[in-house]
């Protein structure tokens, strides 16, 4: 092939990394799924069956939801926990002076 039937033929490949087509087939595979299979008590399914009915859902919806929130509380929880710690790397300026000593308050 030559130039003009091969377009990919003259780009490098951070043009490649940037075409539309490949930037499309990464959100792609990022957003893909997975199935996954679990092993639970017949009656904690069957109870998890009722409450996927009450929430007009299913089983799965449910456990994803539920994981993505378990996922989102511990994210932000090590982030404020980092944020912390750097806080008390830092240090806070109190403005904290020696209390004078007892012959310096009795001076006269």
């Amino acid at each position: 092939m030559t130039a003009l039937t091969n377009p990919f033929h003259s780009l490098d490949i951070d043009d490649l990394q940037r075409s539309t087509y490949n930037s499309a087939a990464r959100k792609c595979v990022l957003g893909m799924k997975s199935n996954v299979t679990l092993k639970l008590d017949s009656d904690l399914l069957r109870e998890a069956r009722i409450l996927a009915a009450e929430e007009d859902t299913s089983i799965s919806a449910l456990l994803a939801a539920r994981l993505e929130q378990i996922v989102r509380e511990r994210k932000s929880f090590e982030r404020s926990r980092k944020r912390a710690l750097a806080r008390l790397r830092e240090g806070m300026d109190l403005h904290w002076t020696r209390p004078r000593s007892r012959d310096e308050l009795h001076e006269r």
